[in-house]
């Protein structure tokens, strides 16, 4: 079976759905609030907005106020119920934490996946190992109320990067590191060997494509990127897209289409700028090679699946966020 759709995005796109279909009514948030006689004034903004488990009757109430009806209405009534079906979305996943669960609902459903790591490496192609270093290097800068079980939190980011490899539909999946993510300023040796191998297999797979963006690479006109960002592409293209760029206290997710643009432009920039993904794994295996064995968990990481998954078409010379007819099933 195909993944199940992001309650996060289906969120964000009934929200700017409700937006439209009031703009287009002609009413203001108050009259809307008055007509269906709902006690909260911020409810229509909570549901527009895409900030809130959308409850099917308070839908229906605006599909009616908004008069809308047929296959739309029908369509609107669908996304509502993946919106809001957030346990059903969470039964796919052994173990999630509240960390990682913003993450993994933008990844649920995705058809394409473009991350940009400078100094700390996507948490999708993690090891436990390095996941472990990343957790403990960081308490003293994450409020207690915030912290997680790090073996909890580990388990977690371990059954987000099963998307990778799944046999139903495996995004996608391209990366651009910086060689300072890769060095040594990233952990013990054998952690980052360990963590270097890891790469190394996941970059045989046929969805994965890993960039190694050397330190002394001119990225267009002197550009240098401010943060780390993903991208996320989804298999319907009626979700909007989204980039999560991440900071120290809260993680940014911007939807707007000229943001889309210039975060595409970067990556675009990054992989330009960067070695081929032959030598990017040439690079990796050497760099895995010099640092000696591997030792704890990562060491007995499971290699990439022998047998490919089935994979969509894979598409040329095309933008991260540009969209084409192209569909679900490519």
């Amino acid at each position: 079976m195909p993944p199940a759709p992001s309650p996060m995005v289906r969120r964000r796109r009934l929200g700017a759905e409700l937006r439209r279909l009031r703009e287009a009514a002609g009413l203001t948030g108050d009259q809307v609030i008055a007509r269906v006689g709902w006690a909260s004034a911020s409810k229509l903004s909570r549901l527009e907005n895409g900030r809130s488990r959308p409850d099917l009757s308070d839908v229906l109430d605006l599909l009616d106020l908004y008069e809308v009806s047929g296959a739309t209405r029908e369509e609107l009534i669908g996304v509502t119920r993946d919106a809001g079906n957030t346990r059903g979305w969470l039964r796919s996943y052994p173990v999630m934490t509240q960390r990682q669960r913003s993450y993994a609902e933008l990844e649920a459903g995705c058809a394409e996946i473009f991350e940009y790591g400078p100094v700390i490496l996507p948490g999708l192609l993690q090891t436990p190992g390095y996941t472990r270093v990343r957790l403990l290097s960081s308490r003293e800068v994450i409020a207690p109320e915030d912290a997680e079980d790090p073996e909890t939190e580990i388990a977690a980011r371990v059954a987000r990067q099963s998307s990778l490899t799944r046999e139903a539909e495996p995004p996608r999946y391209e990366a651009v590191l910086e060689e300072a993510a890769l060095g040594a300023r990233g952990g013990p040796a054998p952690v980052m060997a360990g963590q270097l191998l890891h790469l190394a297999r996941l970059a045989e797979l046929p969805n994965v494509t890993l960039w190694v963006l050397p330190s002394s690479a001119k990225v267009a006109d002197w550009y240098l990127p401010e943060t780390a960002f993903s991208i996320y592409r989804f298999a319907d293209p009626d979700d909007p897209d989204a980039v999560a760029v991440e900071a120290l206290a809260a993680d940014l997710i911007l939807t707007e289409d000229d943001m889309l643009a210039r975060y595409g432009r970067v990556f675009d920039w990054l992989r330009r700028a960067a070695r081929s993904p032959a030598e990017s794994l040439t690079w990796i295996t050497e760099a895995a090679a010099a640092l000696g064995p591997p030792a704890g968990d990562d060491a007995d990481a499971p290699p990439a699946p022998l047998t490919p998954p089935v994979q969509r078409r894979r598409r040329t010379q095309q933008r991260p966020t540009q969209r084409t007819n192209v569909p679900p099933d490519r």
